[in-house]
């Protein structure tokens, strides 16, 4: 996917070269969190409970790498038998039938190791190298193979005679296995294994969520934290983690205004507020926030920007009509700039979401963002400190890139101080701006402006007004 916005990597200790030779996994993703991919000829270990994902992405990995130059070894040991391997295969795209028997050679050792324990491994690795000569051998499991071992001595004992004959041979290898995180201090596997893998998976409500992480790649930049992934016919899907960006040498904020689509609003804000800075438009249900929100937006269509409006709140539907209900030509503000998404708070993940804004973000040059609304998108996350770092790190983000943002917060009453979402937002936010809504025989809303960062404002709660035309302030 090539998402430069997000490539700030965290470094490792390096052991091996930054300029050791890589190994693609399939998945340009997974290869971007990696630093480039595996490196060859390296042992690493995928891990991971059953389920998870591990041999779906050393499969995708193989007929990734399958050519005619040298064959790839696949060993299914004693957890799933072959056929049912090769059955679930088929199901996904990346499988080329072509490539078995000739390419991808799959063997199932598990009849083997079982009549003759695990010592039958290494004359069964010897014997596939000498005959074979594969670029690369999985393992599927090789925890079940270790678990055969009745002495940590003789574990010790086979693991190292491995190592030696796959190092001297020059392979890659991937050892796959049913370990947990306890097991990387107590099993010999993990301190010869040259890259570790974790895939895990958890359940939240009605939907699992899978996160990929990478806990060891010897001499290797790679993006640290959990990844969420999602398995589909393609193999997985993965969306590395949104970091902070670094901010370029000699960085200067933009000293030009932007208007947000009302001239009354503009007033109050000294002109508009500045390119590059966050809004955070909080306000009870029916204050005017997405009126608000889509006069900003609608305005940069006009002038010829570049507006993603991210919304969460109202089905597309809703949303045209009342874009209609403002005289304005949805096809045209289309044509000059608006992008409209939409995406079902149900389903809402917060790391596909953040992947999908960034990918539109470069493709169309975003100048000016809605998110619509935050409170949709903190539900998407299941840890608030994930949220936290998100929500930071998208701010960073925007100033970097100078995309002027307006976000939405739905508030229970007609205060922004509220659980740790509104806190956190509202201290991240350039500008906040408060709507509230009261009166007994009349709705009235109003409007007050609690925050510009560098900017002087109208410190007065003033009355606004919706009608056809749109919200203004009197």
């Amino acid at each position: 996917m090539g998402l430069d916005v997000v490539r700030d990597r965290r470094l490792s200790v390096p052991e091996f070269e930054e300029t050791s030779e890589r190994m693609s996994s399939g998945n340009p993703e997974a290869d971007h969190i990696l630093g480039g991919g595996f490196p060859k000829d390296s042992i690493n270990i995928i891990m991971g409970h059953p389920g998870s994902g591990k041999t779906i992405f050393a499969e995708q990995l193989i007929f990734a790498n399958a050519g005619d130059d040298r064959p790839i070894l696949y060993f299914t040991t004693l957890s799933e038998p072959l056929p049912k391997v090769v059955r679930y295969l088929q199901g996904f795209r990346f499988f080329d039938e072509s490539k078995i028997g000739t390419q991808v050679i799959y063997e199932d050792v598990g009849p083997t190791l079982a009549r003759d324990g695990s010592a039958a491994l290494i004359p069964l690795l010897q014997a596939a190298i000498r005959e074979r000569s594969p670029k690369i051998i999985v393992i599927d499991s090789f925890k079940a193979v270790h678990d055969l071992l009745p002495s940590i001595a003789e574990r010790r004992r086979m693991v190292y005679e491995m190592t030696a004959l796959l190092t001297a041979y020059g392979t890659t290898a991937f050892l796959l296995g049913e370990y947990n995180e306890e097991d990387i201090l107590r099993y010999p596997e993990f301190a010869v294994a040259d890259g570790i893998v974790e895939m895990s998976r958890r359940r939240l409500g009605n939907r699992d969520e899978r996160y990929f992480r990478v806990y060891k790649l010897r001499g290797s930049r790679y993006l640290e934290g959990a990844h969420a992934f999602r398995i589909t016919d393609s193999g997985l899907d993965i969306f590395p983690r949104l970091v902070s960006p670094r901010m370029p040498e000699g960085y200067e904020p933009a000293s030009e205004r932007v208007s947000m689509g009302i001239a009354s609003l503009d007033d109050m804000l000294e002109g508009g507020v500045w390119r590059g800075t966050t809004t955070l438009l909080g306000g009870p249900s029916g204050a005017g926030k997405t009126t608000i929100a889509l006069q900003f937006a609608l305005e940069g269509a006009r002038l010829g920007e570049s507006t993603l409006y991210m919304n969460f709140q109202e089905n597309p539907s809703q949303l045209m009509r009342t874009i209609r209900n403002l005289g304005v030509d949805l096809e045209e503000a289309q044509a000059q700039g608006l992008d409209l998404v939409y995406a079902s708070p149900v389903e809402l993940q917060i790391d596909s979401i953040i992947v999908d804004m960034f990918r539109r973000i470069q493709q169309r040059r975003v100048r000016r963002l809605v998110i619509d609304a935050l409170g949709d998108l903190a539900s998407a996350a299941t840890d608030p400190q994930r949220l936290h770092d998100y929500l930071y790190a998208l701010v960073q983000h925007f100033a970097v890139s100078g995309i002027t943002s307006v976000l939405n917060f739905e508030t229970t009453g007609n205060t922004i101080v509220g659980n740790g979402v509104q806190n956190a937002v509202s201290y991240l936010s350039d500008n906040v701006l408060l709507l509230t809504v009261d009166g007994e025989e009349r709705t009235r809303r109003s409007l007050r402006i609690l925050k510009t960062r560098g900017s002087a404002h109208d410190a007065r709660v003033r009355e606004v007004e919706i009608s056809s035309t749109g919200l203004r302030v009197l």
